[in-house]
Order: structure tokens, then C-alpha cells, then sequence
């Protein structure tokens, strides 16, 4: 079960955090991984692992905010493999300010990336697939509930919910499904990069305090977030489209 043998995965955003876990997962799977990534550095890295793991990947380096360079690296992508049959939209940034401290070149930039990123992905990618293939999309379970200080970033993961709603039901008659994840506070190298940089000499006491901050007492990895992403666009989720899925530690449903 699970399994992805003779398939080709897009996964933006891929070389780092939560997109190098499930580039990893399909990897595993028996996928193609295609990262397509702005820093070539870290895709680098990421299909240099998966390969040396056993795996299959490419690195695809592209800003995603432009249309046609993604459009060209889909497209001779699905010319090499024979077409696509996963997308996971997961590049994404973020932004600390609230409606008046966020300037208008930072609402742009979070939605340029955050949200016609994910368009231009769609766009560039569903041409190439066939019934039986998948969209996911990484969202955030700020698009459901308010966090201070995120306005940009919370706008943003709200847009992807509505987004993946209206490809689930735009094209569920061609057999390609559309669904999204919401993940909750995961632990990655740039939450440790961020604690150090800003709370200097308190790292044990912030990260306990964003640990707890979920009912279930911790933080989520990468891996985590994975496995949910791969029984979403898995044969065996064929019946589940147009839907979203906290994945989050219980912070929606029991906080």
C-alpha cells in the first residue's frame, strides 16, 4: 500500500522543513521526486540524500512566483517522464506583523509566493495529468483560527483552502483529486534558527513553551506531515478530494 513505483512527484519547496520530509516520504515510496526549489543549495542536498538512500530525484531550481519559468521546467519534466502524477504545493514564507505593521511589498511578496505560487504550479501542472493523479496543498491551520501577529501569512493559507475547494471541484470529473493539509507547529531547522537568532539564552524555555502550545505536548516533524501527504495522493485515497486535514496535534479541535 502507499506505494508510488513508475510515478513522478512534484514537491516545491522541497530542499528544506516540512518539503524535504515528503520529497523523502516519496521517495521512499518508490516516487520520482521532482523539488522544484529556489536555492539550489539546499535541493541539492535533498536529492543528493535521496539518492544515496536508494531513491529517485531531480532538482528543478525555479522561482515559483514566475510563471513562465516554472511552466517550462513542468513541461520538459513531464516530457522526460512521461507526464506527472503528483503535485504537492508546499514553498511557502512567512511574515510577522499585523494589518497596520505589514507593508504592501511584504502582503505582496507572502502572496505572490504563498498563494500564485500554488496557481502557477496548478497551472503549469495539471495539463500533464491523467485520472488518477493528485494535488496536494500545504496550508497552515492559521487559515482556521486566528494567531496574533501573522495577517499576511493567515490571508495568505486562507486562500489555499479556498483554492484547493474550487481545482477539487474543477476538475474531479477529469479524476484528478484536490485536497490540503493544515499543519500545526512543526519542528524544523528554521524554528531552531528563529529561536536562536530571537531569544538568545532562552532556547530551552521558548521551545518548551511552542511545544506546549499543542494539546498532545509537542512540536510535529517533517516525516509526520509525509506520511499524511502520501496516503492523500496514494490509489488508496481515491475516494477523498476537496478536503482538508488538520494534521496539527490536536491545536483546532482540543486547545
Amino acid at each position: 500500500m502507499l506505494r508510488f513505483d513508475g510515478k513522478t512527484a512534484i514537491v516545491t519547496g522541497g530542499g528544506s522543513g516540512i518539503g524535504r520530509g515528503i520529497a523523502e516520504m516519496f521517495a521512499e515510496q518508490g516516487a520520482h521526486v521532482a523539488i522544484l526549489e529556489i536555492d539550489g543549495e539546499t535541493a541539492g542536498e535533498t536529492v543528493a540524500h535521496i539518492r544515496d538512500s536508494g531513491g529517485d530525484a531531480s532538482a528543478w531550481i525555479c522561482d515559483i512566483t514566475d510563471q513562465r519559468a516554472v511552466k517550462s521546467a513542468v513541461d520538459t519534466l513531464a516530457e522526460q517522464q512521461a507526464g506527472i502524477n503528483v503535485l504537492v504545493n508546499n514553498a511557502g514564507i512567512a511574515h510577522v506583523g499585523n494589518v497596520t505593521t505589514t507593508e504592501e511589498e511584504d502582503f505582496d511578496r507572502v502572496m505572490a509566493v504563498n498563494v500564485k505560487g500554488v496557481y502557477n504550479c496548478c497551472y503549469a501542472s495539471i495539463p500533464h495529468m491523467l485520472p488518477g493523479s493528485a494535488i496536494l496543498n500545504i496550508a497552515s491551520t492559521v487559515a482556521w483560527f486566528g494567531l496574533a501577529e501573522r495577517f499576511a501569512y493567515s490571508t495568505s493559507k486562507g486562500a489555499v483552502v479556498a483554492l484547493t475547494y474550487s481545482v477539487a471541484k474543477d476538475f474531479v470529473d477529469k479524476g484528478i483529486r484536490c485536497n490540503a493539509i493544515l499543519p500545526g507547529r512543526i519542528h524544523t531547522p528554521f524554528v531552531d534558527g528563529f529561536v536562536a537568532k530571537n531569544y538568545p539564552g532562552q532556547e530551552d524555555e521558548v521551545m518548551k513553551k511552542l511545544a506546549e502550545f499543542q494539546p498532545i505536548g509537542r512540536m510535529g516533524n517533517p516525516r509526520e506531515i509525509g506520511i499524511a501527504a502520501l496516503f492523500l495522493c496514494s490509489d488508496e485515497a481515491s475516494f477523498v478530494t476537496g478536503s482538508v486535514h488538520p494534521i496539527d496535534g490536536g491545536t483546532l479541535s482540543i486547545r
